[in-house]
C-alpha cells in the first residue's frame, strides 16, 4: 500500500509507516508538534500530519555535525589563532593607560 506524500494520516497511524523500525512514540510526535517542527491539521478533534510533514520534521530535527573542539586546522575562517583573547587585550590597554597615567602624575608633581 502506497501512501501519497500529502494525504492526510492520523498521527497514531502514521508512525508504522513513517517509522516501521520503530522508535518514536505517539507523545514523541507531540512534542514535535509543541516544539513547532511537525505541522499538523486538527479535523473533527483529531490530529493529522503527511509523510511529507513527517519528511520536513525530520530535516528541522537532523542534529548538525559537531566542530572540531581543537584549533588545528587554521584554514578555516572561523577558527581564531591562539593568542591573546579580547579581554586580555582590553586589559593590558588598561593597564598601560594607567600607567601612562601614573608618570604623567608623577611629572606634573615634579615640576608644581
Amino acid at each position: 500500500m502506497t501512501i501519497d506524500e500529502n494525504a492526510p494520516v492520523r498521527l497514531e497511524d502514521i508512525i508504522p509507516i513513517a517509522f516501521p523500525a520503530g522508535g518514536i512514540t505517539l507523545a514523541g510526535l507531540r512534542k514535535e508538534v509543541a516544539r513547532g517542527n511537525l505541522a499538523v491539521e486538527k479535523i473533527a478533534g483529531k490530529l493529522f500530519t503527511t509523510l511529507g510533514d513527517i519528511k520536513r520534521m525530520r530535516e528541522k530535527c537532523r542534529v548538525k555535525e559537531k566542530d572540531p573542539d581543537s584549533i588545528n586546522d587554521l584554514r578555516r575562517e572561523d577558527v581564531r589563532p591562539p593568542g591573546l583573547s579580547e579581554t586580555d587585550q582590553n586589559s593590558l590597554a588598561q593597564e598601560s593607560l594607567q600607567h601612562l597615567v601614573r608618570k604623567t602624575r608623577q611629572r606634573l608633581r615634579k615640576s608644581s
